[in-house]
C-alpha cells in the first residue's frame, strides 16, 4: 500500500497537481493562483518543508519557464562552491621593465580579475602603494589588461536595449561600473587605465598616458588590492538584484574553475555544480547569470531543491540567509507583503522582466517556496498577487 501511495503521489506531481494535505494550507496555496492573469499553462509553484525537503504543495513543478532574476540563485550557489564565501577579487599593478631610482623604465599594467565593485577609491589604494614604494615616474605609460575575461560586453540572449541600461559593459577590468563623467564608457579597461593614470598624476607620479594592453609573462607584481569578501558582494547582488554583479561573478566562476572567463564557461560550471549536488536539471537552461537572457529556463523543482541544498549546508546557509531580500526592509522586497504582520519572516529572491515574474526563498525556518509566472507580457499585478499569496499562506502557518 505504501508503494502504491508513493507512486500515485509521483504521478500527481508530474501532472502539475497539488501534493499536500487536503486541509486549509493546500486550499490557500491552490487559491493564490486562481486570479485572472495567471495562466495554468505558464505558471509554476512549489513549497517544501525544511530541512527535509518534503513536498507540501506543487503546481506544474517540472514546467520549464523563464526565471527572470531567480537565475541569480544558481549563480549564488555556484559562486559559493567554486570561489567560497571568503574569496576576494584581486586587482594588480604589474610592471614591465625595471626600476631605476624613482623611475620605472617601462610600462605599468593595471590587471583586473572581474571585481564588480572596483572603484576609483580602490585605484587610489594602488597609487598609494606605488608612492610608498618610491615610484615617481613611469616612462611607458599605463595599460589596462582585461584578458582574464573574454571581450563580450553582454551575455547571450540579451535584447539590444539591455546594453548599458540593465548592466554596464562586461569586462575583467571595470572601475566605477564603467561610468566616466556621467556616461557609460564603451572600453572599460581603457577607461580604468586612464583613471589610474589620472590618479597617479594627482599624487605626483608622472606617466605617459593610458592605453589597452596585456601583461607579458615576465611582468612583475608591484601592487595588489583585494575586494570585500564574496559573501558581501553576493549580499549586494541578491538584495538589489544587480545584473552586472551576477554576470561578472558568472564569468569569474568560469575563470576560476576552467581558466575561461566567459559566460558559457561559467554556465557550464554552474550546471555541473547543480548536477553534482543532486539538483534536478531537466528543463533547466543556464544562458547568463542575471536572468535577463530570453534563453534561460528553470523549474520549480530545481529551485526548491537548490534552496533546500543551500539551507542544509552549514557554511552556505548564513551567507544565503543574509543575501536574500527581507520583506519590508531595504532591497527588492521592501514594498511587498507589508499587510502581513509577520512579513519579515520572508526572505526571497525576486525576479522581474517583461515576460517573467518570480519569487523564491524561505518563510522563517520552516518552508522553502518557489512561484514563477510567464506571459507575453506578464501581468505584474496578477503575478505578484499569486507570489505574495503563497508567502502569506505560509506566514499564516507560522506560530
Amino acid at each position: 500500500m505504501r508503494l502504491l501511495a508513493a507512486a500515485l503521489s509521483i504521478l500527481a506531481l508530474s501532472a502539475g497537481a497539488a501534493v499536500a494535505d487536503t486541509g486549509s494550507l493546500h486550499a490557500k496555496l491552490a487559491g493564490t493562483f486562481a486570479v485572472p492573469g495567471v495562466s495554468s499553462t505558464s505558471s509554476t509553484a512549489m513549497v517544501v518543508s525544511l530541512p527535509s525537503g518534503r513536498v507540501v504543495f506543487a503546481r506544474n513543478a517540472d514546467l520549464s519557464l523563464e526565471p527572470a532574476s531567480n537565475e541569480k540563485l544558481s549563480v549564488t550557489y555556484a559562486a559559493l562552491v567554486e570561489l567560497g564565501p571568503s574569496y576576494r577579487f584581486p586587482t594588480e599593478v604589474l610592471g614591465e621593465g625595471r626600476r631605476v631610482g624613482s623611475t620605472w623604465e617601462g610600462r605599468l599594467i593595471l590587471k583586473g580579475f572581474g571585481n564588480p565593485a572596483l572603484t576609483s577609491s580602490d585605484l587610489q589604494r594602488l597609487v598609494g602603494i606605488l608612492w610608498r614604494e618610491g615610484i615617481r615616474r613611469v616612462t611607458g605609460g599605463v595599460a589596462g589588461d582585461e584578458s582574464a575575461f573574454d571581450s563580450d560586453r553582454v551575455a547571450p540572449g540579451w535584447l539590444p536595449s539591455f546594453a548599458g541600461i540593465e548592466s554596464p559593459p562586461l569586462s575583467a577590468l571595470v572601475v566605477d561600473r564603467a561610468a566616466r563623467n556621467g556616461r557609460i564608457v564603451a572600453a572599460p579597461a581603457l577607461a580604468a587605465a586612464a583613471r589610474l593614470d589620472q590618479l597617479m598624476r594627482r599624487r605626483g607620479i608622472v606617466a605617459r598616458g593610458a592605453f589597452r594592453g596585456r601583461a607579458a609573462a615576465h611582468a612583475v607584481p608591484l601592487a595588489v588590492i583585494y575586494s570585500e569578501p564574496l559573501s558581501q558582494i553576493l549580499q549586494f547582488m541578491d538584495h538589489w538584484s544587480d545584473n552586472f554583479t551576477a554576470e561578472m561573478i558568472l564569468k569569474a566562476i568560469g575563470y576560476k574553475a576552467l581558466g575561461q572567463g566567459t559566460t558559457e564557461a561559467g554556465a557550464a560550471v554552474t550546471r555541473r555544480d547543480l548536477v553534482s549536488a543532486g539538483i534536478p536539471v531537466a528543463g533547466v537552461r543556464i544562458a547568463d547569470g542575471s536572468g535577463l537572457s530570453r534563453d534561460d529556463r528553470v523549474t520549480a523543482r530545481e529551485l526548491t531543491s537548490l534552496l533546500v541544498k543551500m539551507w542544509n549546508d552549514p557554511e552556505m546557509r548564513p551567507v544565503v540567509w543574509n543575501s536574500l531580500p527581507v520583506a519590508g526592509q531595504p532591497g527588492t522586497l521592501q514594498n511587498r507583503l507589508l499587510d502581513n504582520p509577520k512579513h519579515r519572516l520572508v526572505r526571497a529572491k525576486t525576479g522581474t522582466t517583461d515576460i517573467a515574474s518570480a519569487l523564491s526563498g524561505y518563510v522563517g525556518r520552516r518552508f522553502a517556496f518557489v512561484a514563477i509566472e510567464n506571459g507575453n507580457p506578464v501581468d505584474y499585478w496578477a503575478a505578484h498577487s499569486a507570489e505574495d499569496g503563497v508567502a502569506d499562506a505560509l506566514l499564516d502557518e507560522m506560530r
